[in-house]
C-alpha cells in the first residue's frame, strides 16, 4: 500500500508539474491551483446516469464520447460533462464534474472523445485527437486516496 501511494504521489506530482508548466505559459503563476484543478475526488467528480444499475463511483476503462458539457450555476467556475461510452461493455453513461479550468485544459467540447484509464489510486482523463495523441486534463483519485492527498495543519 505504501509502495502504491508512493507512485500515486509521484504521478500526483508529475501531473500537476505538467500542468504548471502549461498554465506558467499561459500566464499562470499558481502550482497550487493547477494541481488543485486538475484532480478530483470519485465521490465528487463522477455521477452516473440514472439508468445505470451498477456502483455509484464504477467506471469502466475506454473510450468516451462528450455529448454535452454544461455550466453548473450553483457552482461557478465548475462544468459538467456528459459522457457516452463508445463499446457497449463500459459503463453506459456518466457525469463528471470538475472545474472549468480542467475542461478549458481539455478542450472539451461535444463530439470530442474521452480516454478513461483505470489506476490503481482512481480514473486518468485525456482527450484523445484525431491523430492519436492523448492530452491528460483532469484526474479522479478514489475517495480514500484523496483524503491521504489533503493538506492538514501542522499543530506544533
Amino acid at each position: 500500500m505504501r509502495q502504491l501511494l508512493k507512485m500515486a504521489l509521484s504521478f500526483v506530482a508529475a501531473f500537476a508539474f505538467g500542468m504548471v508548466a502549461v498554465t506558467a505559459q499561459a500566464g499562470s503563476s499558481s502550482a497550487s491551483s493547477a494541481a488543485s484543478d486538475s484532480i478530483g475526488s470519485s465521490s465528487t467528480s463522477i455521477e452516473k446516469s440514472s439508468d445505470s444499475s451498477s456502483k455509484k463511483d464504477k467506471v469502466a476503462q475506454g473510450q468516451y464520447k462528450i455529448i454535452d458539457v454544461a455550466e453548473i450555476t450553483q457552482r461557478p467556475n465548475m462544468v459538467r460533462v456528459r459522457l457516452q461510452a463508445l463499446a457497449p461493455a463500459q459503463t453506459r453513461e456518466f457525469f463528471l464534474t470538475l472545474p472549468r479550468a480542467a475542461a478549458e485544459r481539455g478542450q472539451l467540447a461535444a463530439g470530442e472523445i474521452v480516454e478513461v484509464e483505470q489506476r490503481p489510486y482512481g480514473l486518468a482523463f485525456a482527450t484523445v485527437h484525431a491523430t492519436g495523441n492523448a492530452n491528460p486534463f483532469f484526474l479522479v483519485l478514489d475517495d480514500d486516496w484523496h483524503r491521504e492527498l489533503k493538506s492538514r495543519p501542522v499543530v506544533l
